[in-house]
């Protein structure tokens, strides 16, 4: 028993941990389940209230459940490597657009290749340089290929973890996000209601610039240039009706048309103007104005460096409609966000609306001082991803690096633009090529499902046990139920997230956990068979088994580990739970399983035919 002293503290205290560990997921269930029987729900705030603190800190540290259990979603989106490409161009022609052109009709044929490799590919079919458009003309295609695939790869990893910082502001927790191939990023985000939300939150470049805006005469004269650009009828998705009259910009309207016009061809058709000079798009034609005014057809029309800009938000008429003013900025930033150090969601005191309030940096806070001193009087637009949200007129100069975006339609939406500002504009757009949405009720099944294999599969094993070994079953039983224990509080203690694999994971782990009590129990039995007395047979049964436990168990844990390393989401959980359980199975039969044979030897509870 003496032998065994430390032993039996090193097991009570790897008992005591594991449940210290699991304690917090038992008090948020307790708690959850004393919330929902309240029937009334002053009843049930008064609870909360009362105990706000205990609730928060027990889900905090209580088992996190995975995607499949709790519900929530699953995302693979894809950096846009080729408008990555295309920033790093310069001196572009409408050579270089039409290879572009190209490398993106290829990009749609061979999704292996990379987009640097078949860029590389396009120009020396056309023989042409690539140090014609990117970088110093000294430099050569190997060169210029080599930065371009480091610009690549570095994208996507930046791109990964601003879409991560995003996410842990937003408050999701543990959420999967993981890189495939060189363009690909897989996301997993348990406990998600709000969808839109997040995609929107998710899909936003962050792209903050500063831009003059140009005077409205001006502005006319470059509608008016590019009034007779012809449209793509299929584009304009709003029913047209038989009653509604085109728009001209030349003349003045006091509504807002909801609906397309008949014989719609030319962009004037469905730009107009209203009494009080604004330029304006209705909310049906905005998607298609969008996308005519980023045509390379359209930007030679108008006057040089500048751009035509919607609003990112509609303005509302006193009858209901909804248009979106048109801007005309300079196409050069003033500044740009990454002077941005500071953002913040608030109210304006003024109309009590939601705004982002931004401070800038130093650099930042000589440029805008410089910007606002030398435009007094002038427009200058705050333009998020290619939307105007405000377009202030410079009443003085501001010398604080201070500024503010309006324009804002409610709360949320300016918390995920003081979000989407801290955590950085990405590198290039981005788009969701899958997406999978998991219910509540779904993950509930899942649970319920995990449980019953849980429950049975430890029922037979625990029962094959104590029948085929009799008094020693019990003890591969209570080893068992520990080795459970340390799994599950592992988990829970280092906020990894349960999986419906992790769950297969762990009634594997029981199959493993008794596999190696077994190959000891049948070395004792060879021994006993041999003569030898009880005492000297499990000596040497214990001795003699455990080269080959630990062998099975290492090669386990490698095999597991290689699975956790190439593998992805629902893989990587059933390697985790394998990997701990593995350990813990070591753990068990080595020793927790010998100190209880030292225990019941010294007890008289067990004797020769106590293994079956």
């Amino acid at each position: 028993m003496k032998n065994n002293t430390f032993k039996l503290i090193l097991i009570a205290l790897v008992t005591l941990v594991s449940l210290g560990a699991i304690w917090p997921t038992w008090r948020d269930h307790v708690l959850t389940e004393k919330l929902k029987s309240f029937r009334s729900g002053q009843d049930s705030l008064k609870f909360a209230l009362d105990h706000r603190t205990e609730i928060e800190q027990a889900k905090e540290k209580s088992l996190k459940l995975g995607l499949d259990l709790r519900g929530g979603m699953h995302l693979v989106m894809e950096v846009d490597v080729l408008d990555l490409i295309e920033q790093k161009a310069w001196n572009k022609d409408a050579n270089f657009t039409r290879i572009m052109g190209n490398v993106k009709s290829e990009a749609s044929r061979f999704s292996g290749a990379t987009m640097v490799d078949l860029l590389a590919a396009q120009f020396q079919k056309e023989n042409i340089r690539l140090s014609r458009y990117f970088y110093d003309i000294r430099d050569s295609d190997k060169e210029i290929v080599s930065r371009l695939k480091k610009e690549e790869q570095d994208a996507l990893t930046r791109a990964r973890e601003i879409i991560r910082n995003r996410i842990d502001q937003y408050g999701v927790a543990e959420p999967v996000i993981q890189t495939q191939g060189s363009q690909r990023l897989i996301i997993e985000l348990s406990g998600v209601t709000d969808e839109a939300r997040v995609r929107k939150l998710l899909m936003g470049t962050a792209k903050l610039e500063f831009r003059l805006v140009k005077d409205p005469k001006m502005l006319l004269r470059a509608i008016q240039r590019v009034a007779s650009v012809p449209l793509q009828a299929k584009a304009v998705t709003a029913p047209p009706p038989a009653d509604t009259a085109a728009v001209s910009v030349p003349g003045t309207v006091a509504t807002v048309p909801d609906t397309a016009p008949a014989n719609t061809k030319r962009l004037t058709d469905v730009i107009g103007m209203m009494e009080n000079g604004v330029v304006y798009v209705p909310a049906y034609a905005r998607d298609l104005v969008v996308s005519v005014l980023k045509r390379d057809d359209v930007a030679a029309l108008l006057p040089q460096d500048t751009q035509l800009l919607l609003a990112a938000k509609p303005e509302v008429t006193v009858k209901g409609e909804k248009y979106y003013p048109v801007y005309l900025v300079r196409k050069t930033p003033e500044l740009t966000g990454g002077v941005i150090t500071e953002a913040r969601a608030t109210f304006s005191a003024q109309d009590s609306q939601p705004e982002v309030l931004m401070s800038m940096n130093e650099e930042g806070t000589s440029k805008w001082a410089r910007i606002t001193g030398a435009n007094i009087g002038k427009q200058v637009a705050i333009v998020l991803d290619g939307g105007v949200y405000s377009a202030p007129v410079v009443q003085s100069r501001i010398p604080s690096g201070n500024s503010v975006i309006n324009g804002i339609g409610d709360l949320d939406e300016a918390k995920d633009l003081e979000i989407i500002l801290k955590a950085g504009a990405l590198p290039a757009p981005v788009k969701i090529l899958e997406e999978r949405t998991v219910g509540p009720s779904l993950g509930s099944d899942y649970i319920r499902a995990g449980m019953f294999s849980m429950i049975w599969g430890f029922t037979a094993v625990a029962l094959f046990m104590i029948v085929y070994y009799s008094k020693a079953g019990i003890a591969a039983d209570m080893a068992l139920v520990l080795n459970i224990l340390i799994v599950i509080s592992v988990l829970a203690g280092f906020s990894a997230a349960l999986t419906l694999p992790g769950i297969a994971g762990i009634v594997l782990t029981m199959g493993m956990a008794v596999d190696a009590n077994v190959l000891i129990y049948e070395r004792i039995r060879e021994e006993l068979a041999e003569g030898k007395s009880l005492r000297m047979a499990v000596d040497a049964g214990y001795s003699r088994a455990f080269s080959s436990i630990l062998d099975s168990h290492v090669t386990t844990l490698a095999a597991a580990f290689l699975l956790y390393v190439y593998g992805v989401g629902p893989i990587q959980g059933f390697a985790v739970t394998l990997m701990i359980g593995t350990g813990a199975s070591l753990f068990t039969a080595i020793v927790v399983t010998r100190v209880l044979f030292d225990l019941f030897l010294d007890s008289k509870f067990m004797d020769e035919k106590s293994f079956g």
